[in-house]
């Protein structure tokens, strides 16, 4: 009965890392301010980039810090909440998937979510700080000298899972970044043949034919 009660809690973390992940806050943070939903222009993806071609820095800026915050409180949650009822390291790192796992395939927006890069720094940030912060800064030197968010996305998702290797070994966490480092590189497939073709929008470029603003 006992084996049973703890593999219930685990799933339950994950469960609920899944649902948290799923929240969509480019949509709720748009819709908040009285902007045009952002599947509805530029790349259609609902994710901080994409409201950054809005206009609004702002509303990018709370989305960022809101797709971050739901992997890093998933994380953080199935650690402090979890650990009582036998949730272990597996369970705490696979909590930080299923949220990312969320972003991407969201069940509030039929399955379709953005690319999750915000979600990813967010869950490595909370699972191996230093891996995170070493992501983080791959993700903003790649910004400040190309500008492409796709590129940099990808320089981190490369880096990440190699540190984490290199720095503790085949372990939980490991499994969990490399598996969403993986899944975060197929999201940007579309991108990448947009780069080798010089079409793909650097960052703060204004969405082209952008849907108007939501009234009241």
């Amino acid at each position: 009965m006992e084996s049973l009660s703890v593999w219930l809690a685990n799933l339950a973390a994950v469960a609920a890392a899944y649902l948290l992940g799923s929240v969509p806050f480019a949509v709720l943070v748009s819709r908040l301010m009285g902007l045009a939903d952002p599947r509805t222009y530029g790349s259609g993806n609902p994710g901080a980039t994409n409201v950054l071609r809005s206009g609004s820095k702002l509303a990018a800026a709370l989305t960022l810090a809101g797709d971050a915050a739901k992997g890093a409180l998933a994380v953080w949650a199935a650690r402090r909440f979890g650990a009582p009822f036998g949730v272990g390291d597996w369970s705490v790192a696979f909590a930080g998937l299923a949220a990312f796992v969320g972003h991407l395939y969201p069940i509030f927006l039929r399955f379709k979510g953005g690319k999750g890069v915000a979600t990813f720094l967010g869950v490595l940030l909370t699972l191996t700080p230093w891996v995170g912060a070493l992501a983080c800064a791959v993700w903003v030197l790649m910004v400040v000298f190309f500008r492409y968010s796709s590129l940099s996305s990808i320089s981190a998702a490369i880096v990440a899972p190699l540190a984490q290797l290199m720095g503790w070994g085949f372990d939980p966490i490991f499994v969990a970044s490399i598996v969403m480092s993986a899944l975060l590189i197929m999201r940007h497939q579309k991108n990448v043949s947009q780069l080798l073709a010089g079409k793909e929008r650097k960052i703060g470029d204004k969405a082209v034919a952008a849907a108007p603003p939501r009234r009241h």
